[in-house]
């Protein structure tokens, strides 16, 4: 990252999303907070929906104190009846919908003989069912404004077999209907931007303790934030992005691709020194070394 643009410092032109109205589900607080925040910061009116009334009134006075237009609708996104009520009152109140943001979830630790059949259906009926429930309240809305962004937050813990979290391991992460209209697109969070981290690590874990543990298994060497996720919603929802899609643009500092190798690193050096220290007593010649 260049020195202009430090950790937490936006790339993008404060206005690059002027004009746009963004819809977040789970907008009130953790990731989706972030995200309606950063979207608010480059120009887009921004809608935010969860279950709790007083979190969403605190988000938007946050938000609007920061200069954003920002309202908040209260509603339960496993309710179809809900997803389209947000729909028509963003519209009515921001005057269109260009943006979807899929970002409400549920999650929470089990065991698969301890979880119960309604507890599986819960985390379902939200992270997946809702999802498809609340594209398909706004295809019409971004239809009438010509086309719109539907980002979908997803994670990485179904790239892997995951302890306690049966519905992942089972299904993925992301689930099925993932792309109801074409200019859609998953932002896949790594662990470390995921709320409730420290259960994952042992509730007497401190914040310290958890980051040290996950920038160990991360080859970028540190743990990602809120905002790297943010920034890369704003990304998507911008021109910049206007022909990518149908995608997962995975954010974990590539720890989806590291694993602790099989045969420690002074062993390998040995057998590949003793590999070339043959091949100088049998007269190999250099161009026939690699096939040894």
């Amino acid at each position: 990252m260049s020195a202009s643009h430090p950790p937490g410092v936006s790339p993008f032109k404060s206005d690059i999303l002027k004009g746009q109205v963004a819809l977040v589900t789970g907008g009130g607080s953790g990731i989706g907070f972030e995200i309606s925040r950063q979207l608010g910061l480059h120009g887009a009116a921004v809608a935010i929906t969860g279950r709790r009334q007083p979190v969403l009134d605190s988000a938007v006075e946050a938000f609007c104190s920061e200069g954003i237009n920002a309202i908040g609708i209260q509603g339960d996104v496993r309710k179809n009846q809900d997803c389209e009520r947000w729909v028509e009152e963003t519209c009515a109140k921001l005057g269109g919908l260009d943006i979807l943001v899929n970002c409400a979830a549920g999650n929470f630790m089990a065991s698969a003989e301890e979880i119960s059949v309604n507890g599986f259906r819960t985390v379902m009926e939200i992270n997946t069912i809702g999802t498809f429930a609340m594209s398909r309240a706004a295809f019409p809305a971004m239809r009438q404004r010509g086309g719109g962004r539907v980002v979908n937050i997803s994670a990485t813990l179904h790239y892997g077999a995951t302890w306690w979290q049966i519905w992942v391991d089972l299904i993925g992460g992301q689930g099925p209907a993932q792309h109801p209209i074409d200019d859609s697109i998953s932002v896949a969070a790594g662990l470390s931007q995921l709320a409730g981290l420290s259960k994952l690590a042992g509730v007497d874990a401190s914040k310290d303790d958890v980051n040290a543990l996950v920038a160990s298994t991360v080859p970028l060497g540190k743990v990602g934030s809120k905002w790297d996720i943010a920034i890369a919603a704003v990304f998507l929802c911008s021109s910049a992005a206007r022909h990518l899609t149908g995608d997962t643009l995975v954010m974990d500092g590539a720890a989806w691709m590291w694993r602790e190798p099989a045969v420690p690193r002074k062993m390998v050096s040995k057998a590949s020194r003793g590999v070339e220290a043959k091949s100088r007593i049998l007269g190999v010649a250099p161009a026939q070394r690699s096939k040894l």
